[in-house]
């Protein structure tokens, strides 16, 4: 088994949020830029006719110092159970990898514009897949607690939307 994996980036975000917070995705434009030296418009053909993407991509902002690799509190809520990093979705983690599932707003050259990615400028980006419906579990339900769903309830959420709530 090898000790280190080498991965480069297929690309970053080029446009999008500044700064991470922790609400508020639903509204938030991005664009993502394919690296042209390594792709052409030829690796995207027929991504249009999906309507969402997955996209995993490298947290670049998180400092070493802080990637837990025990338990803590989601959003550090003392209310919330200590959960391990496996147990959240926290940007600490040990090889900094988040995951998102994005609209696809539009395709544009080897721009791909989405909604909702849950990345800043300059992330970097490290796949980008089609979200099928074949591949989401469709034999058992979904389980999780409580705390991971009050902690979700305005991730997605356009911010004018719990304004007027």
């Amino acid at each position: 088994m090898a000790n280190e994996i080498i991965i480069k980036p297929i690309g970053h975000v080029t446009f999008g949020r500044k700064e991470t917070i922790d609400d508020y995705w639903g509204d938030s434009k991005a664009v993502i830029a394919l690296d042209a030296k390594q792709f052409s418009q030829r690796a995207i053909q027929g991504l249009d006719s999906f309507s969402h993407i997955e996209v995993i991509f490298y947290f670049h902002l998180v400092n070493d110092q802080d990637i837990l690799t025990a338990d803590s509190h989601p959003r550090g809520n003392p209310v919330w159970p200590k959960m391990g990093i496996f147990a959240q979705r926290k940007k600490d983690r040990p090889n900094k990898i988040g995951v998102s599932i994005c609209t696809i707003d539009k395709i544009e050259n080897n721009f791909i514009h989405v909604l909702g990615l849950d990345a800043v400028e300059g992330t970097p980006i490290i796949d980008i897949k089609p979200v099928m419906t074949g591949f989401v579990p469709n034999k058992t339900e979904i389980r999780e607690p409580e705390w991971a769903k009050t902690l979700m309830c305005a991730y997605y959420k356009n911010k004018d939307e719990i304004d007027n709530e």
